[in-house]
């Protein structure tokens, strides 16, 4: 465990293995924990509330990666024999129309075997990833038939605190509109239409940036996001109403840990599109983002760090403490964290 990387212990029960309109919730329904930066005082409330937290011409960034269905089964074949029947692959990270880094949950599995998936899909290991478990797959087909196929054929990434499949709906934002996600950004999860209308109409700005997600654990072990760049893409229209919020003392507001390092990324390098593997935490000055609207992190997961450049530390481990203690939900389909 890295040293600045916060700890506690989390009741099973607190996994959330339902999707909240499994429970009878409209998505927006999900509880709100929201923190101040400046006193780390708590307040319990209810997400779609979230417009009487903001002010407007406050400025929410979300991220409109759409999900895919990027777990997929196939056979192991080498040398024309099959070795292994259904193995399931992670897709992980495009790195060409044809080409991904995937994670193969077999360690058998090496350089030259052929991942059989249908009569038309098939992908072929090409590379080992050197102190990664990741390979990398080169695909028979590419571009938007290869993404077509992966749609007929996958189904969403499911952990094992989910007990049963749920359709990739459940696992999208109603807003997202540019397939790539590995993973739904699920920050933006619990935002419904009826909820951006509401904080619209009370001035409150909503624009986009896009990043496709990748993969948050590979096996037992969280990513690092130091070794997980990831691609994203922001508008020059989307910087320009940042920078104004920005210095005119309005709240710059990001939705998911990611969207946090797209915007700081882009800050301190001055490019609008890249990669970013930004490590964020207590010791990290943030120049554009002012808050900060996410789920319910593990414990020991990186994206604690990130928090501690929110609110001190002790601050948020009495948060998370009173999170646990009001039966708070954690994960893709569990409550929200505003941080302001």
């Amino acid at each position: 465990m890295k040293a600045g990387v916060m700890d506690f212990y989390l009741p099973e029960n607190l996994n959330a293995n339902l999707p909240p309109e499994k429970r009878g919730l409209k998505r927006d329904q999900v509880r709100l924990m929201t923190l101040s930066r400046k006193t780390g005082e708590i307040q319990h409330d209810r997400f779609d509330h979230l417009p009487y937290f903001l002010q407007p011409g406050d400025l929410i960034i979300l991220n409109n990666s759409r999900t895919i269905p990027a777990s997929l089964q196939g056979d192991c074949i080498r040398e024309g024999v099959q070795i292994l029947p259904r193995v399931e692959i992670r897709l992980a990270r495009r790195i060409f129309d044809d080409t991904w880094d995937a994670l193969i949950i077999a360690n058998s599995v090496r350089m030259g075997d052929v991942l059989h998936f249908s009569e038309k899909l098939t992908a072929t290991v090409i590379a080992e990833i050197d102190t990664s478990p990741l390979k990398t797959i080169k695909f028979n087909k590419g571009g938007s038939e290869l993404l077509n196929l992966i749609y007929i054929l996958g189904a969403p990434i499911r952990y094992e605190y989910i007990e049963q499949p749920w359709d990739l709906n459940y696992y999208q934002n109603v807003f997202a509109t540019h397939p790539g996600s590995v993973e739904m950004p699920s920050a933006g999860r619990a935002f419904s239409w009826e909820l951006l209308f509401d904080l619209k109409k009370k001035g409150i700005q909503v624009d986009f940036i896009q990043l496709h997600t990748g993969l948050s654990y590979l096996l037992e072990d969280h990513v690092d996001p130091k070794e997980n760049p990831e691609e994203y893409h922001i508008r020059q229209h989307t910087m320009e109403q940042i920078l104004k919020a920005h210095s005119s003392g309005k709240k710059v507001i990001a939705v998911g840990t990611t969207v946090v390092r797209a915007l700081e990324s882009a800050a301190r390098n001055e490019e609008l599109s890249g990669a970013t593997n930004l490590y964020i935490d207590q010791d990290s000055s943030l120049k554009i983002v002012d808050g900060i609207i996410t789920g319910f992190h593990e414990p020991r997961a990186s994206h604690l760090d990130m928090l501690t450049a929110f609110l001190p530390k002790h601050h948020l481990f009495h948060a998370y403490q009173q999170a646990i203690h009001e039966g708070y939900l954690w994960h893709e389909f569990g409550d929200m964290n505003l941080i302001i």
